[in-house]
């Protein structure tokens, strides 16, 4: 009961942070939208009403979910270093030091390549919708939705910065000791298909200039991984391994007079306290 106590403290406390940061998305709705319609500006002209293109209202509540999501979204983003701390203070009490120290990691890259892969999903939003708008024939005048066009973008924006975290997931299984180089190497040719083959499938437009865009930054960045992943198998070679040369099926060198002075230590010092 005590951890749920303290889970659904953390979770209100994160909530509490969306929803101040969902207001101010709110009241900055404008600039914010202007920005994230700019890609669908610069499709070609021929297939805009009157040579303009502008997003087009369908329902009547349209403009209030839009606006909704939108803040929602950059909510989301204002507040995420308060539900980032909040998950960070859930967990660390159950980590070791050194994982703590593997977790500070995780948490300052995972942000800054988030806002990579978004940034780099925001300018090739573009060539996607040129792509398939263009295929429209020439007597024709293209009407998107603003609804439709918010959710290519928000896919767009979210598959290419969750994706970009992949290559940080390799590094800190690594770290951990559950994934090694000589793993890592013998799976390359796999895991580059199988990049190819998520990036073809995952993108909202499905068009080869977004997968491109998608495949092949992430197999660089997974180059990346694979580098760190044999320096740091190289560092912990030369360091050694206590349990390098015990079998599965023999005990750790444990000292246990250490650890039972430890425990009648820890029980007359409990003994005291009551």
């Amino acid at each position: 009961m005590g951890h749920l106590r303290e889970l659904r403290n953390r979770l209100i406390k994160a909530i509490l942070g969306l929803v101040v940061g969902a207001v101010i998305g709110w009241i900055l709705f404008e600039p914010i939208w202007d920005f994230l319609k700019q890609p669908y500006t610069q499709i070609p002209p021929e297939h805009c009403l009157e040579g303009k293109c502008d997003l087009v209202v369908h329902g009547i509540f349209d403009g209030f979910f839009v606006r909704l999501k939108v803040s929602l979204m950059i909510g989301a983003v204002l507040s995420s270093p308060v539900w980032l701390f909040q998950l960070w203070a859930f967990v660390a009490p159950g980590l070791y030091n050194k994982e703590r120290r593997y977790t500070y990691v995780f948490m300052a890259a995972a942000v800054p390549l988030f806002f990579l892969g978004a940034a780099l999903a925001y300018v090739t939003m573009d060539k996607g919708l040129q792509i398939f708008i263009g295929l429209a024939p020439g007597d024709t005048t293209v009407l998107v939705g603003v609804q439709d066009y918010l959710g290519y973008a928000q896919a767009m924006l979210f598959i290419f910065g969750l994706t970009f975290e992949l290559p940080l997931f390799v590094v800190m299984l690594n770290l951990v000791g559950v994934l090694s180089h000589e793993r890592i190497r013998k799976s390359r040719r796999l895991l580059v298909f199988g990049v190819f083959v998520f990036a073809a499938v995952a993108t909202p437009s499905q068009d080869p200039v977004t997968m491109l865009a998608l495949a092949l930054p992430t197999i660089v960045l997974f180059e990346f991984a694979e580098l760190f992943a044999y320096l740091h198998d190289r560092r912990s070679a030369r360091r050694g391994d206590d349990y390098a040369g015990l079998s599965d099926d023999e005990a750790s060198p444990l000292n246990l007079e250490e650890i039972d002075a430890e425990l009648e230590k820890g029980g007359r010092a409990g003994g005291r306290t009551g």
